[in-house]
């Protein structure tokens, strides 16, 4: 299968690219812009595989986008590029809007005058697969989860954006008969993730004996995914999903933020016995909350277990545990972001009327 991945240098992306390549037997080109947040060194296990292959380009470019897409040919485009923190969103919504909807609709395009060309048989395997997130749903109370008839209701720039991407799928597929199916995850955690996110940002905090920022009383309760097994759910339905199919992605992992960041705390003291930090959970500090900050996320991920028979292989509690150990002993990996271009500050505190300037 020839798979072209956009965004693969990102979090989920590269570890979509590393699954794909390493251990499905897929063909992979991962086409990313490199922006901030995307990390090549991610890409390193599976860097000189014969398999994987990358290029750099935006994908607002359109020109650029379907040349690439005809000199690959592939059987499937894997859509994961996208602006993706909801604090930069607030301090600055122009990006998301580009990338998140304008570069879908170059996708888009670029994919429907591709497989309009196919032989008819490539062209009924072709698939279009779009990622998205839970944050399209807005918020919810204390009981429910998720599903995929949820309405949607964003609340910030980020969730707003990747909202119309999903509606400009959805379009495509209905009016044009372009072969699509999307996506909705849940918050997802792992390995190689960028330390603007909650879980890396506490784990290296703490490490670094810094206090450790939760927003408000950190009561906002979010439903945690295994990154390693969002790629397995990607690939089950990239392969096994109807055209106009949309499944739901969730790990079944709820937690409050506090919840999370004591649980961290508490593994670092375990794991490093002799940091003059201990214990970790004394370094937590609450700070004003972010403006919109959606109370409850929470996935109910049945009809993609039904239909496709797709299950995560991490409980939150082993997951986290694997991905503090991760931290601990990839030094390498984080220590030039850390000491580099982020450093761990608070983001996402411009007001409405500022992030408008």
């Amino acid at each position: 299968m020839r798979v072209l991945v956009t965004g693969g240098a990102g979090f989920i992306g590269s570890a979509v690219c590393r699954l794909f390549v390493a251990e499905l037997g897929a063909t992979v080109l991962n086409v990313d812009k490199l922006t901030y947040a995307a990390n090549l060194a991610s890409l390193q296990p599976i860097d000189n595989h014969p398999n994987y292959s990358f290029h750099r380009a935006d994908i607002c470019d359109r020109a650029a986008v379907a040349g690439l897409v005809a000199e690959f040919m592939p059987d499937a485009v894997l859509h994961l590029a996208a602006e993706s923190h909801v604090d930069r969103s607030i301090d600055g919504p122009g990006e998301f809007i580009r990338t998140n909807i304008e570069g879908t609709y170059s996708m888009l395009e670029a994919a429907l005058e591709y497989w309009r060309k196919l032989p008819r048989e490539r062209a009924e395997r072709f698939r279009f697969h779009h990622v998205s997130t839970d944050e399209v749903f807005g918020a919810l109370g204390a009981r429910g989860r998720f599903s995929e008839t949820s309405r949607y209701k964003p609340n910030s720039p980020y969730a707003a954006s990747k909202a119309a991407s999903d509606h400009l799928v959805r379009a495509w597929h209905e009016t044009y008969g372009l072969p699509a199916v999307l996506s909705n995850c849940s918050n997802n955690y792992g390995a190689y993730h960028f330390p603007e996110k909650l879980i890396p940002l506490a784990i290296l905090k703490a490490m670094h004996g810094e206090e450790i920022p939760v927003y408000g009383k950190g009561l906002n309760v979010r439903d945690w995914l295994y990154v390693d097994d969002h790629a397995r759910a990607l690939h089950t339905i990239l392969t096994e999903a109807k055209p106009g199919a949309s499944y739901n992605v969730g790990g079944d992992g709820e937690r409050t933020n506090i919840a999370v960041v004591r649980q961290i705390c508490a593994l670092l003291d375990e794991m490093l016995p002799l940091s003059p930090h201990r214990t970790h959970e004394k370094l937590i500090t609450f700070v004003t909350d972010r403006p919109a900050h959606d109370r409850r996320y929470a996935i109910d991920p049945t009809r993609l277990r039904e239909d496709l028979g797709w299950r995560p292989r991490e409980s939150f509690d082993t997951g986290l545990r694997k991905t503090v150990r991760w931290y601990l002993d990839n030094r390498q990996w984080w220590e030039p972001i850390w000491f580099g271009r982020y450093q761990g500050a608070r983001l996402g505190t411009a007001t409405p009327q500022a992030a408008t300037r």
